[in-house]
């Protein structure tokens, strides 16, 4: 199988069977989505959207979070993982939306990348979810499921590398999407230890499955 066929069978499983993919974050405007995304570094969605309830309803908006101090909002993120850091990037992030770029969240990779607490994986959340820009940020999730699949190299060892391999291969108008399909296969089925790979629909497309069958015969065929 060429990897342009690989694409092509692992896209359209994804359309058919999961033709709705979107992030689970819970948010209403680019400010909370920016503010979810960032706590969400190495934290689970469900404990950000346990915890981004209080903060919105406190801090709605970049300027009322801008004029925060570390120990008002810090109670409210303690529960995520790194809340020091946090708390810092969150008042910092408000703080620079509100002098630079009169309340509102940018839209573009370049813009978004001056906040603190933002590089480049969750600038790239940020316009994909809320613009439906064709960029591809890449987490474990991304990273593990593309190369296990194929769709990558192993040799693409930076997150950079990844998603430029990714954007080449995928048409430029499920970029968004696909996005979401690589993380919730990553998060469900495709697991870092323990892979679902029984009963997953991409058996006949995953080069990851394909080897570990074959190790399997060659087990079993031992005295």
């Amino acid at each position: 199988m060429t990897k342009k066929e690989r694409y092509v069978n692992v896209l359209e499983y994804f359309q058919t069977n999961m033709p709705i993919a979107e992030t689970e974050l819970t948010y209403n405007n680019p400010f909370e989505l920016l503010v979810a995304v960032i706590l969400s570094a190495q934290c689970t969605d469900k404990r950000v959207n346990l915890t981004t309830p209080g903060i919105f309803k406190k801090y709605p908006t970049p300027q009322k979070m801008s004029k925060a101090s570390f120990d008002d909002l810090f109670p409210l993120i303690k529960s995520i993982s790194y809340p020091n850091n946090k708390t810092k990037h969150l008042i910092g992030m408000s703080q620079l939306l509100v002098k630079d770029f009169k309340d509102e969240v940018p839209m573009t990779i370049e813009d978004l990348i001056k906040l603190p607490g933002v590089g480049r994986k969750t600038a790239n959340v940020i316009t994909s979810v809320w613009d439906n820009q064709p960029n591809m940020a890449v987490d474990t999730h991304v990273n593990r499921v593309s190369k296990r699949m194929g769709l990558v190299p192993m040799t693409a060892t930076t997150p950079l590398a990844v998603e430029k391999d990714l954007i080449k291969n995928i048409p430029t108008h499920l970029v968004h999407t696909a996005h979401h399909w690589l993380i919730l296969h990553g998060r469900y089925t495709c697991l870092a230890r323990s892979p679902k790979c029984v009963g997953c629909g991409l058996q006949a497309f995953c080069k990851y499955y394909e080897k570990t069958q074959a190790k399997q015969k060659i087990e079993k065929a031992k005295p």
